[in-house]
């Protein structure tokens, strides 16, 4: 069964860190992509990092040397670690897989907020 379970989001104050988990099914994860979009309220979903199997990362620019992504291929998971988090970083965080055919479905995804 094709599953993606995302966690780890929280309420958070500006500058503070946060480390996102997503539960792969093998089929998604193994040998492919994976990537964590977000969404804020009122804009489009977008893609702010993926990482190959062999660990290679891209970041958006918004997010580059804040954000690092990382994966676990023995336990199907893949991180994103969030440090010097900005109000503008507020959204609900999503993983998927890219460039996987047919693109599976969107987990719950998880609620990030940084406020003070």
């Amino acid at each position: 069964q094709v599953q993606l379970v995302e966690s780890g989001g929280a309420l958070v104050q500006p500058g503070g860190s946060l480390r996102l988990s997503c539960a792969a099914s093998g089929s998604i994860f193994s040998g492919n992509v994976m990537g964590w979009y977000r969404q804020a309220p009122g804009k489009e979903r977008e893609l702010v990092a993926r990482i190959t199997s062999g660990g290679s990362t891209w970041y958006a620019g918004s997010v580059k040397g804040r954000f690092t992504i990382s994966r676990d291929n023995a336990r199907n998971m893949v991180y994103l670690q969030m440090n010097s988090l900005k109000a503008e970083d507020t959204a609900v965080y999503y993983c998927n897989a890219p460039t996987y055919y047919p693109f599976p479905p969107w987990g719950q995804g998880t609620q990030v907020i940084v406020s003070s």
